[in-house]
């Protein structure tokens, strides 16, 4: 064979292994030639065939295809029908070659019908059947997150199709999630294979028409955040060239969540413009990372959700606890310096800023890493956030020497944050570092929290089984990190809870009755997988109104409640909504840890008014003059450890405008290279505080507004 013939071949074979189209029209073209083969052959027999049709009111175009389809028709017609007997012989001749063509040509037609059923069923379960054209959810790369993303959607709209774009198999896929959802659900999700940095595959899930859009990978690769700001990237270039395209006025997805891994990389999408081509296309772009989500589910929401059923959530403790009526400071422990820890310390300096006094003095959250490469990883966590630590100084304790341990305090000047970073080096199993955790336990200064969040499994489940009995039966919350399931962690805090126990002990010779719990009643799984996404559409509902409410400035005050009251909700919605598409991304956050505070600050208050911290009664009415400030003061207080590990800077002495009141004006502008000129004690500041003070008497507005739309 010759390459023109070997050419000629080839083409043939691609062509009737391709497309069904394709297949058809070969098979039409060959059927055509056939029935016009035996055509020539009836006109060639000599035999007065259409005479025959004629008398039988048989069409003359019909009885060439009869012959194609049935080897005897010859015989029926022209033997038993005594018409057209002569020149019989070639008669029974042209008719079996007719019928051997007729029988290879429907054979090839019942094989294509056959193959195409079974192409079918083959591509849907290889995902490459494409059925959703609208208002679906999409989500790009999976990993063991995608389950909870899956159930977060389905809980807000239990009607939701979604629709999943991954490169690895369909089958496969689809095997993992029918671990943990259920058939009704399964049927609403759409599993398609294809790359997701690869346009050519946004046409086919219509990618312009869906809703939302969730960008996850596979979180452990070490390229995952890079694949994922490409795959931001492309969808944007896709959505950018829509109208020339196409001229569609579908509305563009609401919301693109991508998930970052580093957090580094989550940290520069909180602070910089990188993605400003989503904003100009008015979707909204919000980075996700796996461990702050978690810690705003335990210092925010303060439980973990089972979605699918719940009546069986499970509330978290809170970090700041009362005992005999003392008031104590917060100290989080964490075990371990990995990724996890790191992020949710990040997120509790944000967030848990209290105003506690002992003895006429104020009390710092404080925030506590155990590590046997504690030196090392101070180093590094204070290079990532040095603003942070010219400010508020690290604390350092070496437990791995002999005999004594060594205390660094890099400085003795304290600073004027209400939060601080201690380092120990030890090993979490060595005596003097749980002797010194037992020492935390039984000191009544303090509202002590441990979190182990080492890499290995195994090792935190260990190390928080196996904690001194002191932790235990002080009842220190331990917070134990689980890959995937909280079934065993939930049930044995369960079972020892319910365990109640009469327990007496001697002090200066009085007897002291108390009840006890069982060892493990306070301890707390997180960390899991298949609850690890969950979106807070309450606070970011309040944080696009403290962001109208800023936009209400005039004078170093905001609207009025009474005035705010005049304007419809929908009108102040809007406005809001329009505003906050607007907002620059380092803006957007700080409205974000603000409205995350709020639970905390009426905590505060509720405890200021003698109420229990659950007693929601109040929280509505006006604040009174002392309640605004000391809420104001905290506020100040998390607005200044949230400036500084977003990156801003404290002014030096020849930036600030505090110190060079003549050129105020010009060092004010400072803040658009990331220094803040009211980073500073709040008794320093100037009008600015009042502020603070408005944003704090707004809380029972916010509450209010909130609650009327919270289903938005």
């Amino acid at each position: 064979m010759n390459a023109k013939q070997r050419k000629w071949v080839l083409l043939f074979d691609r062509a009737l292994s391709s497309s069904l189209l394709k297949q058809t029209g070969i098979l039409l073209v060959l059927m055509l030639l056939a029935f016009i083969l035996s055509f020539l052959m009836l006109t060639l027999s000599g035999s007065d065939w259409e005479t025959f049709c004629d008398a039988k009111h048989l069409s003359k175009w019909l009885l060439p295809l009869y012959l194609l389809i049935d080897t005897n028709a010859l015989n029926n017609l022209y033997i038993n029908e005594g018409a057209l007997a002569y020149n019989n012989s070639w008669m029974l001749t042209a008719s079996s070659i007719t019928f051997i063509m007729g029988l290879i040509i429907f054979g090839m037609i019942i094989s294509v019908i056959t193959n195409t059923i079974s192409r079918r069923v083959e591509d849907h379960r290889s995902g490459k059947i494409f059925y959703l054209k609208s208002g679906h959810y999409i989500i790009m790369g999976y990993d063991d997150m995608v389950p909870a993303i899956i159930e977060e959607i389905f809980s807000k709209n239990k009607d939701a199709y979604i629709l999943i774009l991954s490169s690895i198999e369909s089958e496969t896929i689809r095997k993992w999630l029918n671990r943990s959802l259920s058939s009704a659900k399964m049927d609403h999700i759409i599993i398609n294979f294809g790359h997701r940095t690869m346009p050519e595959c946004y046409d086919k899930i219509h990618l312009e028409s869906a809703k939302e859009i969730f960008i996850v990978g596979w979180r452990t690769k070490e390229t995952h955040d890079a694949m994922n700001v490409e795959n931001v990237d492309s969808i944007c270039d896709y959505l950018s060239k829509l109208p020339q395209k196409a001229g569609s006025t579908t509305p563009l997805p609401n919301r693109i969540t991508c998930v970052f891994e580093d957090l580094d990389t989550y940290t520069a999408f909180k602070t910089t413009e990188i993605f400003a081509k989503v904003k100009e296309l008015g979707i909204e772009f919000v980075p996700y990372n796996f461990y702050s989500g978690w810690a705003k589910q335990i210092f925010v929401n303060r439980c973990y959700k089972n979605k699918s059923d719940e009546s069986n959530n499970h509330l978290y403790p809170s970090m700041l606890r009362e005992d005999d009526g003392e008031e104590r400071y917060a100290h989080l422990v964490f075990v371990g310096t990995t990724n996890c820890a790191v992020a949710m310390a990040m997120e509790a300096a944000q967030i848990l800023h209290f105003p506690v006094k002992q003895n006429g003095e104020m009390r710092k959250t404080r925030i506590t890493f155990i590590e046997e490469n504690a030196d090392k990883e101070m180093d590094q966590f204070i290079t990532r956030n040095h603003h942070f630590f010219n400010v508020e100084p690290p604390h350092y304790m070496d437990l791995s020497r002999k005999p004594e341990p060594v205390h660094v305090n890099p400085s003795d000047e304290r600073g004027f944050l209400d939060v601080e970073f201690h380092f120990i080096k030890g090993d979490i199993y060595s005596k003097k570092v749980q002797d010194l955790l037992c020492e935390y336990a039984k000191d009544k200064s303090q509202s002590l929290s441990i979190f182990i969040a080492m890499k290995n499994q195994k090792d935190n489940f260990t190390i928080g089984m196996n904690l001194p009995d002191d932790i235990y039966f002080n009842d220190v919350p331990v917070f134990i990190r689980q890959d995937r399931s909280d079934n065993f962690v939930t049930n044995l805090r369960t079972q020892d809870r319910a365990f109640c126990k009469p327990y007496c002990i001697v002090e200066n010779g009085n007897l002291i009755k108390e009840q006890r719990h069982g060892r493990y009643a306070n301890i707390y799984p997180f960390g899991m997988t298949d609850t690890g996404f969950s979106t807070d559409n309450i606070s970011l509902l309040r944080a696009k109104l403290i962001n109208y409410l800023y936009n209400t400035i005039d004078g170093n005050k905001m609207k009025s409640e009474s005035l705010l009251n005049a304007i419809s909700d929908d009108t102040i919605l809007d406005d809001a909504k329009k505003k906050w598409k607007e907002l620059k991304v380092a803006d957007k956050w700080s409205n974000l840890y603000c409205a995350y505070s709020l639970g905390i600050k009426l905590e505060t208050r509720r405890k200021m008014r003698q109420l229990n911290c659950s007693d929601t009664s109040q929280d509505k009415v006006a604040l009174n003059d002392d309640e605004k400030k000391v809420l104001a003061v905290m506020e100040h207080n998390r607005w200044n450890v949230e400036k500084l590990l977003m990156g801003f800077s404290k002014p030096k002495e020849n930036e600030d405008k505090y110190q060079h009141e003549e050129y105020k004006n010009e060092l004010k502008n400072n803040k658009r290279v990331f220094i803040h000129h009211d980073i500073r004690p709040y008794d320093k500041l100037d009008g600015v505080k009042n502020i603070d003070i408005d944003i704090v008497e707004h809380i029972p507005w916010l509450l209010k507004i909130t609650e009327r739309n919270s289903n938005l």
